[in-house]
């Protein structure tokens, strides 16, 4: 049985709007009556990402985590992607799991996605609380972002499919995400090659041109979900990985001046992918700022 195999007999299936989502649901090893931990990944991975971080995380608290569309084993329609329509798919998993207050995990583009959820909070448009948050490397002020060459180059494709050759035997997506990440933590090959599985799953490296405009939802309306994260009144945790070469460093200092009640953990040999490169310590931090 393959890592996709694997990880879909670890999940369940609801039927949305856009089409079928994937997502798992882990119960806590011994409740705590904590509210759950609910994830939201970044670009252009998945949940899978998530996975060695589980058992440190589902020890006290229930832990679902969704594949958004465009990416894993979910729905990949061509069609024109943005942040609220990934808010939208966040909400009809979380309705399906019967989820009323969570603790909110996100990492990357889910940063933003975790933005626009949060506003709705604060319109009082969410069907859902949010107690408790955990921020991760995620360039939500855009204007900072280092962007890599791949994302450069994504960015000027027009917004339609990409060839059907694209990506080949995935050792230039594969070398892409290492090269994000801390030279001393490099994810293991069967991560990074479980990663391109789940990407290529149902053609899904063919939409990397399409789902990489999450970018320009985040130039557009930077105030909208960047302003949310500041001001909404749950306590706010940020993790990060100091030597991130794209969601830089920085950004954690200006997010601490617009909120200065945040509690802020430092990962300073690691990368982008804290979650990849470091799935205990950043586990073990996550608790720690949402305790």
């Amino acid at each position: 049985m393959t890592v996709v195999n694997e990880w879909e007999a670890r999940g369940k299936y609801v039927d949305a709007p856009i089409g079928r989502l994937f997502y798992v649901d882990v119960p806590a090893a011994a409740d705590a009556g904590l509210d759950p931990i609910l994830i939201i990944h970044g670009y252009p991975s998945c949940s899978y990402d998530w996975s060695a971080c589980l058992p440190t995380l589902s020890a006290r608290r229930r832990v679902v985590l969704m594949d958004l569309p465009g990416f894993g084993l979910s729905v990949k329609p061509d069609t024109r992607y943005s942040i609220r329509l990934y808010a939208d798919a966040v909400e009809a998993v979380a309705a399906e799991a019967g989820l009323t207050s969570v603790a909110l995990v996100t990492h990357d583009m889910g940063d933003t996605v975790g933005g626009e959820l949060l506003a709705r909070d604060l319109e009082g448009a969410l069907p859902f609380g949010v107690s408790e948050r955990v921020l991760t490397n995620g360039s939500i002020y855009i204007d900072m972002a280092q962007l890599t060459g791949g994302q450069e180059f994504l960015l000027a494709c027009e917004d339609e499919l990409l060839p059907a050759e694209s990506g080949g035997d995935g050792s230039a997506f594969r070398s892409s995400l290492a090269a994000i990440c801390s030279p001393d933590h490099q994810p293991n090959e069967d991560d990074l090659e479980a990663l391109w599985l789940f990407m290529a799953h149902n053609d899904g490296n063919r939409l990397l041109a399409r789902t990489i405009r999450y970018i320009e939802d985040r130039r557009a309306e930077e105030a909208r979900f960047t302003g949310a994260i500041e001001t909404h009144p749950s306590p706010l945790g940020i993790l990060w990985g100091a030597l991130d070469p794209v969601a830089v460093y920085p950004m954690t200092a200006k997010l601490l001046a617009a909120r200065d009640d945040a509690r802020c953990i430092t990962l300073e040999d690691v990368g982008h992918f804290p979650m990849l490169e470091e799935p205990l310590r950043t586990a073990d931090a996550i608790v720690a700022l949402l305790t």
